[in-house]
């Protein structure tokens, strides 16, 4: 398990993507860089990373579930995830 404070970070991050979106945007479009390294640092979208949404996990994450290897294994086993079953063949 994540700590609390991973996981607020996250969330801090993706709250300042979003709000230096549009600048960002126009600024690279303008090709002005030095306007662009007066922006936040956690404002670019490549510092943000995928986390698992139960745990926070950040490794083993699956994009189409939103979360991590490990629970969604278990969530599958346990038929909580529709549509997912274990192979046997």
């Amino acid at each position: 398990m994540a700590k609390e404070s991973m996981k607020a970070r996250e969330v801090k991050r993706a709250k300042l993507v979003a709000k230096y979106a549009d600048k960002r945007a126009k600024l690279l479009a303008e090709g002005d860089y030095e306007a662009l390294q007066r922006i936040p640092k956690n404002a670019s979208p490549v510092r943000l990373h995928n986390r698992c949404k139960l745990t926070g996990r950040p490794k083993g994450y699956m994009r189409q579930f939103g979360i991590s290897r490990i629970n969604f294994r278990e969530m599958a086993l346990n038929g909580l995830i529709p549509g997912i079953r274990k192979a046997s063949w």
